[in-house]
């Protein structure tokens, strides 16, 4: 996403369209930017080679930016390599894929489909550049294609701009949107969101599956909507059964399933304190980003360092809340992914732009609106949520220790989640009327994270990243 210092663009100006499963999209942990994106980026690299008919005969790949100072915390280097193998974050089999890293390195060859054997060393062909300046977006990467002769077949360089999304260089620096569709309800910002809902007599989920529907049949996008549901519940019910401690080398203990036992033996009892419901939804969140921090499967919500905070907001309206209902799913995640993609396309969700306000306020945002719709709020009372929960993640910091993203990041999500439901429960003891509008909430965001010092997003290079002793 490229940040822009003026206001929110018009939707006359910049036609947009962020799907709900652009949002909420299946890979793999542990980050999003980090991870899916440099995978992703590789695939692209790879098509573009078919395309031209053009037949390797090594590859590079050189890391810069964030990618190379948090790469191997974040498993940039693994993701890169196996990008380059032809594995997908959809797709991805932890046990195919190493066996494929440990052929790679003895080998130094990769096998991409439609290549046969091309020539990569992983200790000299791929590089990290911990001195050039940022270019763009700070996950920067590029890649390479060398004929046989020693020459440059096709040089590119991709900018992974959070939540999964890549762009080429000249797609960034063109301002080249996501996606382009003809939708019935183009809204590029909350107030234009609210209008519309308003005019339309729709809630803020009913106009966006309106829109879903443009590029999607019924089926599918229930389907759809259905998968990723299943997929972080799933997700969530392994963090909440495995124990054990995170790779990485911190040293850090998974939790969740420790207190989720404590939490279920103690259901019931009488004199439970009633702020017990907090650690609820703490413990859903975290859960989901421990699994996350062990490379496991996980849907970006709207990033796989924030993906906690989404699915443990809705599992609470689920679990504690007696009205809840199956059809509650379809709200919240529309809802939910309107709110993303608005702060998507004016800001940024990614840590290494504009700290972890971007990704975990994002998703706190996210939830809010999502709970809020659920709760029966009118389109004004879920984007005042959103703006509550927002608000109240500016200037936070992406500053993960070692680069992994465990502390702060596991606790933090748990933290987004009680924010998240906070803000919804405050919204609606209102009438949707609010000081600070979401569309100046995300432009404060933006803002904040073009003034925010680099050490600060995710290059852990600055706070608890320097001030905790890690080895």
């Amino acid at each position: 996403m490229r940040m822009r210092s003026a206001g929110p663009p018009t939707d006359q100006t910049y036609p947009m369209f962020i799907s709900v499963f652009d949002i909420f999209k299946v890979g793999i942990g542990p980050s999003s930017s980090h991870t899916m994106g440099p995978m992703v980026a590789a695939a692209r690299f790879l098509n573009d080679l078919r395309s031209q008919d053009m037949a390797p005969a090594r590859l590079k790949a050189t890391l810069y930016g964030s990618l190379a100072f948090t790469g191997v915390g974040h498993g940039t280097d693994r993701a890169t390599i196996l990008g380059l193998a032809g594995f997908a974050p959809d797709t991805y089999n932890p046990v195919i894929a190493q066996s494929a890293l440990e052929s790679i390195k003895s080998t130094r060859t990769l096998a991409p489909p439609g290549f046969g054997s091309v020539h990569f060393d992983p200790d000299t062909d791929l590089s990290f550049d911990f001195y050039a300046p940022f270019e763009g977006h700070a996950n920067r990467m590029k890649l390479t294609a060398i004929s046989a002769d020693g020459s440059d077949l096709l040089k590119e360089t991709y900018l992974s701009i959070g939540g999964g999304f890549v762009q080429t260089l000249s797609e960034f620096q063109a301002n080249v949107p996501t996606e382009t569709v003809d939708v019935p309800f183009p809204f590029t910002s909350a107030e234009a969101l609210l209008e519309m809902c308003k005019i339309s007599g729709q809630s803020i989920a009913e106009l966006k599956r309106t829109n879903e529907l443009a590029g999607c049949p019924p089926a599918a996008l229930d389907d759809g909507l259905f998968k990723i549901w299943t997929s972080m519940k799933t997700c969530m019910d392994r963090g909440l059964s495995t124990r054990g401690v995170l790779p990485g080398g911190l040293d850090v203990r998974r939790r969740a399933a420790d207190i989720y036992t404590s939490l279920c033996t103690e259901r019931g009892m009488r004199q439970t304190a009633g702020h017990v419901v907090t650690e609820w939804i703490s413990v859903y969140a975290m859960a989901v980003n421990e699994e996350n921090a062990a490379g496991g499967q996980v849907v970006t919500a709207p990033t796989n360092g924030a993906a906690g905070v989404v699915p443990a907001t809705l599992r609470y309206w689920f679990d504690h809340v007696p009205e809840a209902t199956s059809a509650d799913i379809e709200t919240y995640l529309l809802t939910a992914a309107a709110i993303g993609g608005i702060i998507k396309f004016n800001a940024s969700i990614s840590g290494a732009e504009c700290g972890c306000q971007a990704e975990v306020g994002s998703a706190s945002a996210m939830a809010a609106a999502g709970l809020a719709a659920v709760m029966g709020g009118t389109p004004g009372q879920v984007e005042a949520a959103a703006e509550i929960a927002l608000e109240h993640h500016l200037g936070m910091t992406c500053d993960p220790i070692r680069g992994l993203v465990q502390v702060p990041c596991i606790e933090r999500n748990g933290l987004g989640a009680v924010k998240a439901v906070t803000a919804a429960s405050l919204a609606l003891r209102g009438d949707g009327t609010h000081v600070v509008p979401l569309d100046s909430a995300i432009a404060t965001m933006r803002e904040t994270g073009a003034d925010m010092s680099m050490k600060y997003k995710e290059t852990s290079l600055g706070g608890l990243a320097v001030n905790v002793p890690n080895c």
